[in-house]
């Protein structure tokens, strides 16, 4: 069992940044690969970034690319999500995930752990 909880969330300008974490806790982190999905209302949950157990390989939806970095530092059972030239469009609330495997995955039926979800919200 693996406990996910994010933090970081909060409202901010369009243009502005955020910084989201997810602390892990419960069993040994290092062998699970990460994903942040997100979840606007009235809309799917969908894909935002994933990373290998390593940390060495990334996938970003394309929505994304070149303004999110996701990271993980597995010695403090951590992972992150750099936001940054956010846009009214990336409100949603964001949530961490958790698979076995060692390939990157986008879907979120692979992922097995989740967290409750902090809440994001851009301003025009």
């Amino acid at each position: 069992q693996v406990q996910l909880v994010e933090s970081g969330g909060g409202l901010v300008q369009a243009g502005g940044s955020l910084r989201l974490s997810c602390a892990a806790s419960g069993r040994t982190f290092s062998p699970y690969a990460m994903g942040w999905f997100r979840q606007a209302p009235g809309k799917e949950r969908e894909f935002v970034a994933a990373i290998n157990r390593s940390g060495l390989s990334t996938y970003y939806a394309d929505s994304v690319k070149g303004r999110f970095t996701i990271s993980r530092d597995n010695a403090k059972n951590m992972v992150y999500l750099q936001m940054n030239s956010l846009e009214p469009e990336d409100t949603a609330v964001y949530y961490c995930a958790a698979r076995s495997g060692t390939s990157l995955s986008y879907s979120l039926h692979e992922y097995r752990y989740w967290g409750q979800g902090t809440q994001v919200t851009v301003s025009s």
